[in-house]
């Protein structure tokens, strides 16, 4: 008898909770549906040299994995040459999202145009998932590999297409994205330097949508052990950044993700520093270092919700109070970038 109350309660907080992510998703597409009609045709008109030259450099393409075809989105800073060799950042946007909304939020092309890197962009197929989520959580299926697969084939094109340095490549990821760009850097470490994860859930809390709705809530259940990491393989150092007010995706997984990181290779939290700019929100920022060497970094964003810190005030999931996430995570990737050997 206790069971059935017990298995009732539960059923509506997960029916509850879906209901809910499927409102925001809803929301978010009708949002991006009706800004993209709202373009007024004098706005194309007075269009700037610069906005033109970004578009020339936004391109389209498809990459196949196990998981089948994939479309990406590439952003080229400009006049790269061919001889060059430059830094890669793949972005994974999170649910309600594609590539473009992604890229709108973060405004992560302009940092790229500025600091003269390549920034791509999987793009979960809506028939995979309705609500655009990538399915970091169903490894028991093997649908999470299958598109872990298909990510890696996107990056694997853009290095044998474009002049990509591949000993700084680097991942970041929103919600489902940095839930998915953390598991894929526990499986494959040596392919990136580092990782930023943002407002996401440790790789081996979940195996299926249910336990993936346990997460969400805070409620994770004797984890998985992380895959163990070889002494010759160097583990990719790990942004992880979260907001104190997310409602969505608990802080604890934040603060867990950083934590079971830093321990797999024994290092220990220092003492946490609080630091903010203007009147943006404040952040509290504790380091996992090990004889020196910095392995992850938690930044709580105070007041931030479900969204890009700092993002575009005109997008869904990005709240341009916080501090600037796309900046912090750059500023990450570029140090670990300084580490690689050339």
């Amino acid at each position: 008898m206790v069971r059935r109350t017990s298995k009732k309660r539960w059923s509506g907080s997960f029916g509850r909770a879906l209901n809910a992510m499927t409102r925001i998703s809803l929301r978010a597409t009708s949002k991006a549906i009706k800004d993209s009609l709202s373009v007024a045709p004098a706005a194309k008109k007075t269009r700037s040299k610069k906005t033109t030259a970004v578009s020339a450099n936004w391109t389209t393409g498809i990459a196949m994995g196990t998981a089948g075809p994939r479309r990406y989105r590439l952003y080229k800073p400009p006049g790269v040459q061919h001889h060059e060799q430059l830094p890669l950042l793949v972005m994974l946007h999170g649910c309600g999202q594609d590539a473009q909304a992604m890229a709108s939020s973060s405004r992560m092309n302009q940092i790229a145009a500025r600091e003269r890197f390549f920034v791509l962009y999987p793009e979960q197929d809506r028939l995979s998932n309705l609500q655009g989520c990538w399915n970091w959580f169903d490894t028991r299926t093997g649908r999470a590999q299958a598109e872990e697969n298909s990510i890696i084939a996107a990056i694997e094109t853009v290095c044998l297409t474009q002049p990509v340095d591949r000993n700084k490549v680097a991942l970041a990821g929103l919600s489902a994205g940095a839930s998915m760009a953390v598991l894929l850097a526990t499986q494959h470490p040596k392919r990136f330097a580092a990782i930023a994860m943002h407002s996401g859930i440790a790789p081996g809390v979940a195996h299926s949508s249910v336990g993936a709705i346990k997460a969400m809530f805070g409620q994770s259940v004797n984890p998985a052990p992380l895959p163990p990491i070889p002494r010759s393989t160097q583990l990719p150092s790990l942004l992880v950044i979260h907001g104190s007010a997310d409602h969505i995706v608990a802080l604890s997984n934040g603060e867990e993700a950083a934590m079971r990181w830093g321990e797999r290779v024994g290092a220990k939290a220092g003492k946490s520093r609080t630091v903010q700019r203007g009147a943006r929100y404040a952040a509290t920022i504790t380091d996992y270092k090990k004889a020196g060497h910095l392995i992850a970094t938690l930044c709580v964003v105070d007041g931030l919700g479900h969204a890009w810190s700092g993002g575009a005030a005109s997008q869904p999931f990005s709240d341009p109070k916080g501090p600037d996430a796309s900046r912090m995570i750059w500023a990450f990737v570029a140090k670990q970038f300084e580490r690689t050997v050339d």
